[in-house]
């Protein structure tokens, strides 16, 4: 009745309509990506909870949440820190491997400027340091 009425109605309905329509198929993603994360349920339980997920949707993703949303919280929070220790220890292995590399040819051009050194030896171990 109101969509003839009031037009704008209609239009914020559909709206409101097609966001919660969204965020259920989000917490949907979720909630299957964390049923087949999670290492402490076993295959029988997996299963049972994705057949009441798909049976319920509504319902079965509000019961997961409810009864398992915390445990969703850890395993995501774990999940970034150790994909964040991965991260940093890339960027300390990157960075130390071209500043060692770096050193290592100042070294060697230092030894070379003090006569340590000769020039065919030099080069053997700057291309040594650069392949």
């Amino acid at each position: 009745m109101f969509a003839y009425t009031y037009p704008l109605a209609d239009l914020f309905s559909t709206m409101l309509g097609l966001f919660v329509f969204f965020i259920w198929f989000w917490l949907l993603i979720i909630v299957f990506s964390d049923i087949f994360r999670s290492r402490d349920l076993g295959g029988w339980a997996k299963a049972l909870w994705v057949i009441f997920v798909i049976i319920l949707p509504f319902l079965g993703i509000l019961i997961y949440l409810i009864a398992r949303g915390g445990k969703m919280h850890e395993r995501a929070e774990a999940q970034a820190t150790q994909q964040q220790q991965a991260f940093d220890a890339y960027v300390k292995q990157a960075a130390g491997t071209s500043g060692s590399s770096v050193d290592e040819l100042a070294k060697l051009a230092d030894l070379k400027a003090k006569g340590v050194i000769t020039d065919a030896e030099f080069e053997a171990q700057k291309a040594k340091l650069l392949s």
